[in-house]
């Protein structure tokens, strides 16, 4: 059974460049192309819904340096990788607060998502990256937009405002890098995902990796708050 939805904390980049001597943005270089193989082997497994972890609104706390790095890698990478998406049928959402990010980072953002709307048939793939993005923002400001607008504030009316609301919540969440918790990560729409921790990092991250991650997921039980054995009779 293959997951609909797979989430991916994209975690190691920087341990894997240390451990090789490399600058930690040598590693985020890396993860760029893991994540390219992330894509391919989702879209042949037919995944409809990869969801990756980016850059967290908490990552603005590290050296100054590697905060510039990865947002010209983050440019580079859209100029480069937008039109192989297109060319695939992926459908591209850039997901997370744009205000404090650079005005030439958000035309970015902005052209990279136009670019991929235009495609003609439904997306094979549909692939949000999470920029700047955390999800107790998330949820703040999904309830903002709400009272804004004078709307009551329910569990249903929240989960049409937060700023995945255009796919449903992830089947699968895997974690590289041997941590295990989800850091900020959709934490409304997490609440009944599979979870994965994998100890490969980020970079190391290969198809057999995520093999393991679908076929761990296939095994399991998935209850919602039912019994097995309720869970069993509406299957039968």
């Amino acid at each position: 059974m293959v997951p609909h939805h797979i989430a991916i904390v994209m975690d190691g980049n920087g341990r894997w460049a240390k451990r090789r001597f490399l600058p930690r943005l040598a590693g985020h270089r890396q993860g760029v192309e893991s994540l390219r193989r992330c894509v391919r082997a989702c879209l042949d497994r037919g995944v409809k819904v990869l969801t990756v972890f980016a850059f967290s609104s908490e990552n603005w706390s590290r050296p100054a340096e590697e905060v510039s790095g990865l947002m010209e890698l983050l440019a580079l990478a859209l100029a480069r990788e937008v039109p192989l998406l297109k060319q695939d049928g992926v459908r591209l959402y850039c997901v997370g607060e744009r205000a404090g990010l650079s005005a030439r980072v958000r035309e970015g953002l902005a052209q990279a998502e136009a670019s991929t709307v235009t495609l003609a048939e439904p997306p094979r793939l549909v692939l949000n990256v999470c920029f700047n993005y955390g999800g107790r923002w998330d949820i703040t400001q999904a309830a903002a937009a709400l009272a804004a607008r004078g709307e009551a504030i329910t569990e249903q009316s929240l989960s049409g405002a937060l700023a995945l609301a255009h796919v449903p919540d992830p089947d699968l969440l895997i974690r590289t890098g041997g941590e295990m918790r989800l850091s900020n990560f959709l934490l409304w729409q997490a609440a009944y995902s599979e979870l994965f921790f994998s100890d490969k990092l980020w970079p190391d991250f290969d198809e057999a990796a995520l093999e393991q991650a679908i076929a761990a997921y296939a095994a399991r039980e998935r209850r919602f708050g039912k019994t097995s054995e309720q869970v069993r009779a509406v299957a039968s």
